[in-house]
């Protein structure tokens, strides 16, 4: 999915090759998920955008808008797959020599705008999964923030530094008991941390991602503060041009995971591992990122009744031998009862761990 760093791409390019040009032609493609899901229609929108001039463009995040000479505006998201292509510019953030990402109109088209200018300039909304949304915010340009579904979600690190500071930070991470992995990921917190990036921010802060909010130390809240700006800052300031990221980075060596004698190491030797967090893969380096307070995992093996040193070690709750199961009827009522604990234990592990699980899949340059 794009996250901050690849949204802030398409951004420079609508500033770049639309701001200030006049729309002469608008299509838009029925689709009711794209457009329905957020009580927009296909039809509404083009009828909002033809003839209209593009005066701005913003972001919060994963969400982005471009501003019209006169309301609505449109306010969209990629979703996990959507892109905006802008004719014979490179809009991408990855390299790609497909033929089908070099035809026009593109595949999967959402909609097309053309401009009044000569030569003029061709755009194209594209989603295959049908995950983005398109929305027309009927307000005045500098009120978008405040509608929806901007005002739901938390605050932009790079837009609004001056809001993301170690105290706020400190004050969120202890108002919450959530993995910290979680807690970044969700858009409600923080605007526009994704997957690789928190994996990223993590990592320079010597954090395990498991590790609950709330247990991190002021310490680790202030290198957790640093790297957040660090991390989103650099990767905007090469928009989102991986090639470009500082060699030292987790991005740059994460991908090794599950190709043949390829295990993912890191420059220096250490070994990246993969667990999952959140229902999310998470690339973590256990050198560097150790646990230092309590994590989900630690709490469900103590409530269950065995001690997480023990559970780490042996991987299982210790069995009683058959012999000892068979000396008397008692132990073997206790067995049943203790079998029927630890099943309905397993299933709600299981249940727990399903939720919000998803999939993550990028292609690297």
């Amino acid at each position: 999915m794009p996250e901050l760093a690849e949204v802030a791409r398409i951004v420079h390019f609508i500033r770049q090759h639309l701001v200030g040009k006049t729309l002469s032609k608008v299509q838009a493609q029925h689709d009711d998920i794209i457009y329905g899901k957020v009580g927009t229609s296909a039809a509404e929108f083009q009828k909002a955008m033809q003839g209209k001039k593009v005066v701005g463009a913003g972001q919060q995040g994963k969400y982005f808008w471009i501003t019209m000479s006169s309301p609505p505006h449109v306010v969209m998201h990629f979703g996990m797959a959507g892109w905006l292509k802008i004719k014979g510019a490179d809009t991408y953030y990855y390299r790609t020599d497909k033929p089908a990402d070099k035809e026009w109109p593109p595949k999967y088209w959402k909609f097309l705008m053309e401009t009044s200018d000569d030569p003029s300039t061709e755009a194209a909304f594209v989603d295959p999964r049908r995950l983005g949304r398109i929305r027309l915010v009927d307000c005045p340009a500098d009120e978008i923030r405040d509608h929806t579904p901007l005002k739901e979600n938390g605050p932009d690190p790079v837009a609004d530094k001056d809001i993301v500071t170690e105290d706020w930070l400190g004050e969120k991470l202890r108002s919450k008991k959530v993995p910290i992995k979680a807690l970044l990921l969700d858009q409600a917190n923080i605007s526009g941390i994704g997957n690789w990036m928190g994996d990223e921010i993590l990592y320079h802060a010597k954090i395990h991602p498991e590790q609950y909010s709330n247990t991190l130390s002021d310490d680790q809240i202030k290198e957790l503060n640093s790297s957040i700006h660090y991390v989103c800052s650099t990767s905007l300031e090469v928009l989102a041009d991986s090639e470009k990221f500082p060699e030292h980075w987790l991005f740059k060596h994460r991908w090794g995971k599950g190709k043949k004698n390829q295990p993912a190491v890191l420059p220096n030797g250490d070994k990246i591992t993969f667990l999952t967090v959140g229902g999310r893969t998470s690339a973590v380096v256990p050198a560097v990122q150790k646990k230092t307070g309590a994590v989900a995992k630690d709490i469900e093996e103590k409530t269950n009744g065995t001690p997480a040193t023990t559970k780490r070690k042996h991987g299982a709750l210790k069995k009683e031998s058959d012999s000892e199961a068979e000396e008397t009827s008692k132990s073997k009522v206790r067995q049943k009862k203790q079998a029927v604990k630890s099943e309905d234990s397993e299933d709600e592990k299981n249940a727990v761990s399903t939720v919000g699980r998803g999939r993550y899949t990028r292609t690297r340059k």
